[in-house]
């Protein structure tokens, strides 16, 4: 076992937590309540992840990146409008 996470493995497993919680802004006021909570199942399940590999070896940081985007697949951004659909965020 290694004492230091290597490279690859630190950088998947931030990229991970950052697409967990990288979601595209709700469109209105109203789509907010839906954004909020696909946002807090995917901040839990980074917060997990992130707690459950400084506790473990720091060569399976892979790992866990790999095993917290399959669970993101459980929470996709989907449920209320994005900015990006409106007409102002076109």
């Amino acid at each position: 076992m290694s004492t230091q996470p290597t490279t690859d493995g630190l950088r998947a497993l931030l990229a991970a937590v950052l697409d967990a919680i990288d979601l595209p802004h709700p469109a209105t006021i109203g789509d907010t309540e839906a954004y909020r909570a696909v946002l807090d199942r995917r901040a839990a399940l980074a917060v997990t992840t992130a707690r459950a590999a400084l506790a473990e070896n720091p060569d399976d940081y892979g790992w866990n990146a790999d095993h917290l985007r399959q669970r993101l697949t459980e929470y996709p951004a989907t449920g209320y409008r994005h900015c990006t659909d409106t007409e102002a965020g076109r």
